[in-house]
């Protein structure tokens, strides 16, 4: 298993070393953080933690968008007239990112 596919917390084995995923390339171990490199194959020690399904408290997507709607609104009123274009295509970009 590669590092970015373990979950925060996950244990696993480098180089002969055991660790605890830290951080997206990072892993701590008896000798402090080691970045982990992307392409290095890991053993995973017993069971990895499963990565958390949507919370219950995850904001609904008519929140987001309103709250992007405001921000948006502020912006408007602080980017330059010249610059609106750059900034509808910036806000178009987010909402078909979301889609």
């Amino acid at each position: 298993m590669k590092i970015h596919q373990l979950p925060q917390g996950a244990r696993f084995e480098y180089e002969g070393e055991e660790y605890v995923k830290t951080g997206p390339l990072f892993g701590t171990g008896k000798q402090g953080q080691k970045l982990i490199p992307k392409y290095a194959v890991l053993k995973v020690i017993g069971e990895t933690p499963s990565v958390p399904q949507k919370s219950e408290q995850s904001p609904s997507r008519k929140a987001v968008l309103d709250a992007f709607e405001r921000f948006y609104a502020l912006c408007e009123s602080i980017v330059p007239a010249e610059r609106h274009a750059d900034l509808i295509a910036a806000r178009n970009e987010f909402k078909k990112a979301i889609e």
